[in-house]
């Protein structure tokens, strides 16, 4: 049986073909990128290499910030650091208690007090300064200053911003004074660098106004000299009645030293001169001291040969850092080495050597461009080594009262003065007076041809709560039999002996 396959042919027809959906605002497919692949697929990135390397590269990013940081400070701000052991240290912390409290009148048109004034008040760092006045009847007064303590403070200074950080050391301190060590730095633009020497200046300016036409006392602390006290009025001159001639001529060898300073160089003579004044108690050793260098603007140092402590190391390095314009005195230079003993509780006696002592005043390190006075009330006592050219090169005695100094001392008190007030009842002419001192100058006379003498210490305080009529009549009760103070065989008149 036969199959017949029989093919039909389909005529072609047109079907119509739908297009796919247009999907509008499509997000294609994202990107892999190179850092991301990198992360993802690096197996030694996934081992911890590429974080290190990442660490590596912002460690390198901060120091080249620190360092551009640091650059860019000093190309654009300056510093200026004060530490407490310099003298500008003192000064600037003393201005800056004074702006604090400075309150400028509202006429004067300058704000730079009121702007660096509002800035310590508004400070949250402060300290205090307190200083006390210790008056003679026992009364006393406190005041209380707040200036910036430790910490970053900022005021403006002649229209410049600075910066002050007064910083404090804590766990170090000073071995001989136990302060701790302290800095304050200041900064501000590096354009205005030329006002640190105005502000310093200035500040300068106002210590020194505090002490314009006075007398500083300094004492030895540790191994510094610090001011002691407040400073003190000068004392004229002519108020300390001296023997004829003794005042003049001290006065005339310490100005001629002080002019040859140069001579003294030219010649290799070590440019220092000392001077020993000697006499009874009460003459006015230390007063004329005190008024010479009032009289030639110099101050004073006190050295205390006996204060606890205190070395021949210590003591040749005061003596080799003496503040300048100023005359070291040593006062009853006898007592610092007779063996004596001091009374303290625990038996402390001074460290310095006699021996130690000679090398300091003209020794291979002693110091230069200094003027030392010593006083003493024996000078039998001491050594002549102490006494020799080069240690001593002029001795005065300052004795008791003469008659002619007796009369100067009356008359000076009196003269020109109405008294009376409620203390002094009786009213003397000037002409009463020029009597009155001559008959004292007769009493003083007559009683030291019987060996009778009298102090001017105690002349002038019989003057002092006595009037002209009533010292006259007292004045009797103070002689008292001493031995005449001579000036030794080589001193031709008892007065002044040079070396």
């Amino acid at each position: 049986m036969k199959t017949h396959l029989v093919t039909a042919e389909i005529p072609p027809t047109s079907i119509p073909v739908t297009p796919p959906p247009v999907v509008q605002n499509a997000i294609p497919p994202p990107e892999t990128s190179f850092v991301s692949a990198f992360i993802s697929d690096n197996p030694y990135f996934q081992a911890g290499f590429g974080l290190m390397g990442v660490g590596v590269g912002l460690t390198a990013l901060r120091q080249g910030v620190v360092i551009g940081s640091t650059v860019l400070r000093r190309r654009m701000l300056v510093t200026l650091e004060i530490n407490n052991k310099d003298r500008a240290y003192e000064w600037f912390l003393a201005w800056m208690s004074q702006q604090a409290s400075a309150a400028p009148p509202a006429s004067s048109g300058i704000k730079k007090l009121a702007s660096v004034s509002r800035s310590w008040t508004r400070s949250h760092q402060l300290s205090v300064e307190t200083a006390v006045e210790q008056r003679k009847n026992g009364s006393s007064s406190v005041l209380f200053k707040l200036v910036a303590g430790p910490g970053t403070h900022w005021f403006k200074y002649r229209g410049a911003w600075m910066q002050v950080k007064r910083e404090r050391e804590t766990r170090s301190m000073q071995l001989m004074s136990g302060i701790p060590w302290e800095t304050v730095t200041l900064t501000t633009l590096s354009r205005d660098r030329t006002l640190f020497p105005e502000l310093l200046s200035e500040a300068r300016d106002l210590a020194m106004q505090g002490q314009e036409g006075k007398l500083v006392i300094h004492t030895a602390w540790g191994t510094e000299w610090r001011p002691f006290g407040q400073p003190r009025r000068k004392r004229p001159l002519h108020s300390v009645v001296l023997n004829d001639g003794v005042s003049k001529q001290v006065r005339d060898d310490v100005q001629a030293f002080l002019l040859r300073r140069q001579w003294y160089a030219d010649r290799g003579i070590p440019y220092r001169r000392g001077y020993l004044l000697y006499g009874p108690p009460g003459s006015g050793k230390t007063s004329y001291i005190q008024a010479l260098a009032g009289a030639l603007s110099y101050d004073i140092c006190v050295l205390n040969l006996s204060e606890r402590g205190l070395t021949d190391d210590k003591l040749n390095h005061l003596l080799s850092n003496v503040p300048e314009r100023s005359f070291v005195l040593i006062e009853d230079v006898d007592a610092a080495f007779n063996k004596r003993v001091k009374t303290s509780e625990d038996g402390y006696q001074s460290a310095v050597t006699f021996s130690g002592f000679l090398n300091v005043l003209d020794g291979v390190a002693s110091g230069e461009e200094r003027v030392i006075f010593m006083t003493t009330n024996h000078i039998e006592r001491l050594d002549p080594a102490l006494i020799r050219p080069g240690r001593v090169d002029l001795t005065v005695l300052i004795d008791d009262a003469t008659p002619s100094q007796a009369f100067t001392l009356f008359t000076q008190f009196y003269r020109g003065e109405i008294l009376g007030d409620d203390v002094r009842q009786d009213v003397v002419s000037d002409g009463e007076v020029q009597r009155l001192g001559k008959m004292l100058e007769h009493i003083v006379e007559a009683e030291m041809k019987v060996g009778r003498r009298v102090s001017m210490a105690a002349l002038q305080g019989l003057f002092i709560r006595s009037g002209p009529k009533e010292a006259l009549e007292g004045c009797r009760d103070l002689f008292v039999s001493r031995r005449t103070v001579s000036g030794g065989e080589d001193s031709a008149d008892g007065r002044v002996l040079y070396n």
